[in-house]
């Protein structure tokens, strides 16, 4: 757009601007053709965008992420019957993402399970965890609730269950918030992460908390600002909100995962992928 003569003496107003047109021909230049400059730009809008975690081969790789971290196998489906009370106050953590009793993610997912199938081993554990709820409380759980949890485990049903509530609860909102942030794969892949400990809530600690102290401290792509700049301090708002609980005080998954990713350029979370979490080495092959 060039505007050469303003109608008032008030300058120009813009409310609609749109663009048209068809993509470049094969063929067309190189952007190096136009410069080095011009070639710098397109490459970096191209590390920008690439990769969406949603692509069925990237949400792989997500899962298996979390789970080299959570439970120190890239194995997430052996994940559907993991149970636990690890010690941080949030009552036991359970299935593919951490479901926790204290915490209401545990109970919408047995919840749903019990709407679609009615009598499940885990059914009759409601009222239970309506008590529990917002504590680490074990009454009236305890052993025969991780018990049943086991025989639930075993259950497409079950597993479907747990599946999409890690979707509807946590990855879903994660990269949706991320791709409006302007971040390809491994930036949606930390939101996912930082949700998945943290919880979805704006408190300091919770992702949204998070999330708000990094861009107190760097733009996101979508606000014009550089990719890996705010992913660096969206990763050291991370860190800092782990270290405040000794039960999440290992920042690896931080430091030797999502860290080594970003200073490699990696901005699409492509393999091979090499990593550590809790001195454990993991690869990701081509």
């Amino acid at each position: 757009m060039n505007a050469t003569k303003r109608g008032t003496s008030y300058g120009y107003s813009l409310y609609n601007f749109e663009v048209y047109g068809k993509a470049p021909a094969t063929g067309a230049a190189h952007p190096a053709a136009a410069g080095p400059k011009a070639a710098a730009l397109a490459a970096s809008a191209g590390a920008a965008s690439t990769g969406d975690l949603t692509d069925p081969k990237k949400k792989e790789i997500a899962m298996e992420l979390v789970s080299s971290a959570e439970n120190s196998s890239l194995d997430w489906k052996a994940q559907y019957t993991y149970i636990e009370d690890i010690g941080d106050g949030r009552g036991y953590t359970a299935g593919i993402v951490g479901f926790c009793s204290g915490t209401g993610d545990l109970l919408d997912l047995v919840e749903l399970y019990t709407q679609r199938e009615p009598g499940n081993p885990l059914a009759s554990y409601l009222p239970a965890l309506r008590k529990v709820n917002g504590s680490d409380s074990h009454t009236g759980l305890g052993s025969g609730f991780v018990s049943a949890w086991h025989t639930a485990a075993a259950d497409p049903v079950f597993q479907q269950a747990q599946n999409d509530e890690r979707d509807r609860v946590y990855f879903t909102p994660s990269v949706d918030q991320a791709k409006q942030d302007g971040l390809g794969a491994l930036g949606q892949f930390a939101y996912y992460d930082a949700i998945v400990m943290h919880g979805p809530g704006s408190d300091p600690v919770s992702f949204g908390g998070i999330r708000a102290t990094a861009m107190q401290h760097a733009r996101t792509p979508a606000q014009g600002g550089d990719e890996t700049t705010y992913l660096n301090a969206f990763l050291d708002a991370r860190k800092a909100a782990m270290l405040t609980e000794a039960a999440h005080d290992d920042t690896s998954r931080v430091d030797t995962e999502q860290r080594v990713f970003l200073d490699n350029g990696n901005l699409g979370l492509n393999p091979p992928l090499s990593w550590k979490t809790y001195g454990d080495p993991y690869t990701i092959p081509e």
